[in-house]
Formats: structure tokens, sequence, C-alpha cells
């Protein structure tokens, strides 16, 4: 087992430069549950909106538990991964329906519910109960190993289970919350990743073995990820009058349920649509380019054209059944579209 040396010189320097953030200021376990899974993969400014407006409008397990699809997933708009948020109803009604309503105080109890792993779990006993169970997450991994000069891949199984260990083991027993508070912070804004740590304000840095070694650069070492599969993809903002048009993706598979514009496989032209749309008996009002995107998935990527296209109101019968027009307004009101379309968003 790596061993990690002595820590505790990180709990006065998280009190003076911690950020202050809403999540920070309580001990509410659905309020913290919310923030650490609107946290994953997305930046803190861009989540304090959200965090803020999804509690106004569902301030308890029981609203979460109760909620509509759609109003969740509209309160869940522009985070993406909805996996997140339909996870997070479905563990709500689990705490409804198997602990009376009241939410999980043990460390095992939380890691039950629906979506939530170690880290998060680790995450809410800690802030919520400050039970001493360690949260390590990529910036905690990172600030491990820079201070251990620890050279194998900090995302193999092996690794990431070294690396936690040694972070539960140098966990101060009775300050369980701040300490994970404060290597989750050290990691978020002073060893930063890429190469580019602040070593100079860093109150571990008389103890770091990398820094010590000249390597707080090259450290930590990450495999690299498999190439990401491309997809191309033509999207049209198909108007009619002062609606547009939408369909709903299917049920499971990315973006499960959620709500698009119409879109056509491949890259196609000006001419090319015309043509599409001529051949299904509809003669378009007008075919304007939007445009080149591109949307980035763990996995995938989309590389879209964008193009409006104004029909006749003759021509909407002649359009799939799985087409429907909305007016704008009811779109910004009602529908959750995926922030993969966020650069037509303002065509529609």
């Amino acid at each position: 087992m790596v061993n990690l040396p002595d820590l505790t010189p990180i709990l006065p320097w998280y009190g003076k430069h911690r950020r202050d953030l809403p999540w920070r200021h309580t001990r509410d376990p659905y309020r913290i549950w919310v923030s650490e899974i609107m946290l994953q993969q997305t930046r803190v400014e861009a989540v304090i909106p959200y965090y803020e407006r999804f509690l106004d409008a569902l301030p308890t397990v029981a609203a979460l538990a109760t909620a509509p699809e759609a109003q969740i997933l509209k309160l869940w708009e522009g985070l993406g991964y909805y996996s997140r948020v339909r996870n997070m109803q479905k563990a709500a009604r689990t705490v409804m329906e198997a602990h009376n309503g009241v939410f999980p105080t043990t460390f095992e109890g939380i890691l039950s519910l629906c979506g939530i792993g170690e880290y998060t779990a680790g995450a809410i006993a800690s802030f919520a109960f400050d039970l001493p169970h360690p949260a390590v997450d990529g910036n905690v991994l990172r600030v491990a190993a820079r201070l251990l000069a620890f050279e194998d891949d900090i995302l193999a199984p092996t690794s990431k289970k070294q690396l936690t260990a040694a972070v539960a083991a140098a966990q101060p027993k009775d300050h369980a919350a701040d300490f994970n508070q404060a290597m989750i912070e050290l990691g978020a804004t002073v060893c930063l990743p890429n190469g580019v740590p602040k070593c100079e304000e860093c109150p571990l840095c008389a103890i770091c073995r990398a820094r010590a070694e000249g390597k707080e650069t090259a450290l930590p070492i990450r495999r690299k990820p498999a190439p990401r599969k491309k997809e191309h993809r033509t999207v049209l903002i198909l108007r009619c009058g002062d609606k547009v048009a939408l369909r709903q993706r299917p049920e499971s598979g990315l973006l499960a349920g959620l709500f698009e514009p119409p879109v056509l496989d491949g890259i196609h032209s000006e001419a090319e649509l015309l043509q599409f749309f001529t051949l299904r008996g509809i003669t378009p009002l007008r075919v304007a380019p939007l445009g080149d995107a591109k949307h980035i998935f763990t996995h995938l990527e989309w590389h879209m054209v964008g193009f409006e296209v104004i029909i006749p109101e003759d021509g909407v019968d002649f359009l799939p059944s799985e087409l429907f027009f909305a007016p704008r307004e009811e779109i910004d009101r009602r529908y959750a579209l995926p922030t993969a379309y966020r650069a037509y968003r303002p065509f529609m």
C-alpha cells in the first residue's frame, strides 16, 4: 500500500481559501446529492444557476420523486447526461418507498441508491453526516498522485484502489467533511490538470514528491482514450408558420426520450435538400444554411450542418407522423432539447 504523509496542513488552508459555493452552506443530504450529481463532468460556475433553479422547483426528495419526467428533463436541459437525473428520480422514489422518505444516513445505504457510486456516496456521507469515508474524484486522484510521485496510470482500477486507500488512511476521523472538501478544492483551484499546478500556492508543496523530483508537470499519468467515433448529420430547423418541427428520441439509448429537430444522416447540400423535399411532394418556401456545428460526447462526435427550411401548410401532410409542430414559447417552456443542438437553438 502507498502511504501519504500528514495532510492536516490542508485544513487551515481550506478554511481560509475555500470558495463560497451554495452547496457548502447546507448539511441536507438531498441538496448535497443534487450538487454532486450536477457537478459530474460540469464546471462549478455552470452548475450554480441549475442547482438553484432545480431546488426552487423541487426542494425535497418527495418533490423529485413525484415530479413529471418532462419537468425534471426541462430543469436539467443544458447539463447533458440526462440519465443522471433519471437515476436521481429512481433513487428519490426508493428513498420514499424503502426509507419512509428519509435519506439514508450510512455510506452503505447511500451507495445502494440508483446512480450513486463510491465517490458520490463518500461525498454525501462526509459532507452531510461527517462520516469518515473518502470522496476521491479526479481532482483528489491528481493531488494524491503528485504528492506520491505516483507513476502508474491513475485511471487503472488497481491505481484508483491504491490511491483511494491512501487518501482514506490519511483522512482525519473527526474532520472528514472539511478534509474531503479541502482535497477537492486543492485539486480544483491549485493542483491543476494539464501540467499547470500552482505549486507556490499549495499548502502541501513542502511534502510533495512530484515537486521535489521535478515531475509536477509530468504527473499524473493517464491512459489515452480510444478515438471517438464520428457521425455526420444534417439538422433541419423545419418551420411552418410560427411553429417548428420536433420529434422525440427513443426511450432508450443516447439522449433517450429528449426532443430534437428532424435530422438526416450525412452532410447534405442546399440543392440536395430541395430535391429531398420535392421528391416527397413538398415545395419549400425557403432553404437557408445555418452553419456548421460539432458536439462531443464521451465516445462520440457529431459533426453537423444546419438548415432552416420553411414549408407551406399543405406540406405538413407529407411529413413523417413522428414529427409534430410546436410554437417557440411552448418549446422554451415544455420540451427538453439536448445541448448537442445548442448552435441551432436560437433559430427555433
